[in-house]
């Protein structure tokens, strides 16, 4: 439940709302030597000024791979390269890019609460099998159930807050 959590953390951060982050482009890949790669992997990512990302591509025949990866990733970017260098300015959000962030963001968290309930599900599972092979009685595992969906209520609750505090900043004006 905590690595879920965490992944919708590094979402989050991914979800810009109008200022410059690394985390912004974590989550592109680029198509280099035959496979995709984590674009940190292929450039260094530096924020120069609050709108504005730079990527310094290390193999200058990646430039304009680097520049295919980020324009289709979906965040509305455009970038554009300068030698060896991939400048990404960031655009001011509009009302409307602030609704598709935001529903990005529910989409994001729908899919933790998902991963939140699947570990429930073999938790539980875990716990009726020890209780058919008899090593722990029907009362243990009606309170190992119990416990195991307070937790799960505890991490859907960190999820739903997360996404309320994140709605709340995409959506500043």
């Amino acid at each position: 439940m905590d690595g879920a959590l965490e992944t919708l953390r590094r979402e989050f951060a991914g979800l810009r709302t109008g200022r410059a982050s690394p985390a912004l482009v974590e989550p592109v890949r680029v198509l280099a030597y035959g496979s995709e790669v984590p674009l940190n992997q292929v450039g260094t990512v530096a924020v120069p000024e609050p709108r504005m990302l730079t990527v310094q591509v290390w193999d200058r025949s990646l430039v304009n791979a680097t520049v295919v990866a980020i324009r289709d990733c979906g965040l509305g970017l455009n970038p554009s390269a300068d030698g060896q260098l991939v400048r990404v300015p960031i655009p001011q959000l509009t009302g409307e890019r602030r609704i598709e962030l935001s529903k990005a963001a529910h989409r994001y968290a729908e899919g933790t609460k998902v991963a939140v309930r699947g570990v429930r599900r073999d938790g539980m599972d875990q716990s009726r099998a020890l209780e058919k092979k008899g090593t722990i009685s029907q009362d243990e595992e009606k309170h190992w159930a119990e416990e195991i969906q307070k937790l799960t209520d505890s991490y859907i609750k960190r999820i739903d807050d997360a996404l309320a505090e994140k709605d709340k900043e995409i959506k500043q004006v």
